[in-house]
């Protein structure tokens, strides 16, 4: 009974996924957005996952399995270098949620390496990923188009955002979203969740163009331009892919942005470069950016910076380079297994894991002018999980009747 229960827990977590982007809300800082989610809600899913974890540990302990998780020991290194950073950083009190969350992903990680070939989970996943993701799509394109509620259009310049807080935050759930969502469109047998599938890419590839997010924009640009040329050897057209991304940057940014926002970014970079001088090690903590931006900025920077507006140097200010090398170490593991694996793998899973691999390729070139702790804190181990376990096939539920 505690196993048959698995492959809905899973669905479980990943169907919450719109709602994270609200646990910002119990960060010690003030995030330029606008939450939807009442406060009790966010703790309900707090708690809910919290609930959701210790049943996946005692599932997986009780249901071990040799082998079968390739990337724990770079995913803990990366959490033991979060502890350290925050226990010695400014204010090791302030990212001790962010950090355990970031447990709660490793956790969510493991058990989808383990128990995604159960019957029905892959099939539970898969609902649990389009019609929420449908759902927070269409959700964030009527709120745009009906100016509702007033105070989110206007902070968010007209720009799409729903629950997701900031607009960048809903770009990177889509640039994952949508590769799988049109994987999913290729390979599902049930014809109602081919149907749901395509109205998912179509949704979320509105509520992406109206994100005018910069970031955003090519991340999605170098998923498909990936996809492209992994899967058609096609490197012209996935050049070109990439140029129309840059043109759609370049003709229609500004349209709901403060042009002064081209620059605000070049500042906070050397400010965030100043911080890595001086914490190199073990960074300032998580969370602690926005501390130390505030005493180190120039003059004439933006007066305040949540993060370092590069995923990549926020890794190193926040978790020094210790934290930044357990990440890099990660992501070889990941695609060193990645290519292992889809040696073997069936031409349907092989699709389905690049398409979910090339999700991660676009928010890494998103996180190259911005940090988006969706990506970060509930998108980025699950969904390596996922491509990992996918390329695996066997006999999952999606597996046998792809």
């Amino acid at each position: 009974m505690m196993r048959r229960a698995m492959p809905y827990a899973l669905g479980l977590i990943f169907a919450m996924i719109p709602l994270f982007p609200s646990f910002i809300a119990f960060a010690d800082v003030r995030f330029p957005g606008v939450s939807l989610v009442p406060r009790d809600v966010t703790l309900a899913v707090l708690a809910l996952c919290v609930l959701l974890a210790v049943y996946a540990i005692v599932s997986l302990a009780r249901y071990p399995r040799a082998a079968s998780q390739p990337l724990l020991v770079p995913l803990l290194s990366v959490f033991a270098a979060g502890v350290v950073a925050g226990a010695v950083g400014f204010n090791p009190a302030g990212g001790v949620i962010f950090t355990g969350i970031g447990g709660l992903s490793i956790i969510w990680h493991c058990s989808v390496m383990r128990f995604y070939g159960d019957r029905n989970a892959a099939r539970a996943i898969a609902i649990a990923v389009l019609v929420p993701g449908v759902i927070a799509s269409l959700a964030a394109i009527i709120m745009v188009a009906t100016r509702t509620p007033a105070s989110q259009y206007a902070i968010a310049h007209g720009r799409a955002t729903g629950t997701f807080i900031l607009p960048g935050e809903l770009a990177g759930y889509l640039i994952v979203l949508l590769p799988l969502a049109y994987a999913y469109a290729r390979v599902l047998q049930d014809a109602a969740m081919r149907f749901v599938a395509w109205i998912t890419l179509a949704a979320g590839a509105v509520a992406l163009a109206l994100t005018f997010s910069r970031a955003g924009w090519m991340g999605f640009a170098a998923a498909v331009a990936f996809l492209i040329a992994i899967r058609t050897k096609r490197a012209g057209a996935a050049a070109l892919v990439v140029i129309a991304g840059m043109l759609a940057v370049l003709l229609l940014f500004n349209a709901h942005h403060d042009p002064s926002e081209d620059y605000t970014r070049l500042s906070i970079w050397r400010t965030a470069i100043q911080i890595v001088d001086r914490f190199t090690l073990t960074g300032v903590g998580p969370f602690n950016f926005s501390r130390l931006y505030a005493a180190l900025r120039a003059p004439d920077g933006d007066p305040t910076a949540f993060h370092a507006h590069n995923l990549y140097l926020t890794f190193f200010a926040e978790f020094g380079i210790l934290g930044l090398l357990t990440v890099a170490w990660t992501m070889w593991r990941f695609g060193a297994e990645l290519r292992r694996r889809l040696r073997g793998a069936r031409a349907p899973d092989a699709f389905l894991s690049l398409s979910v691999t090339a999700g991660l390729v676009g928010v890494a070139v998103q996180g190259l002018i911005d940090t988006v702790s969706l990506v970060i804190f509930g998108l980025w181990m699950p969904i390596m999980a996922l491509a990992l376990a996918s390329a695996r096939g066997g006999d999952s539920e999606l597996g046998s009747h792809v």
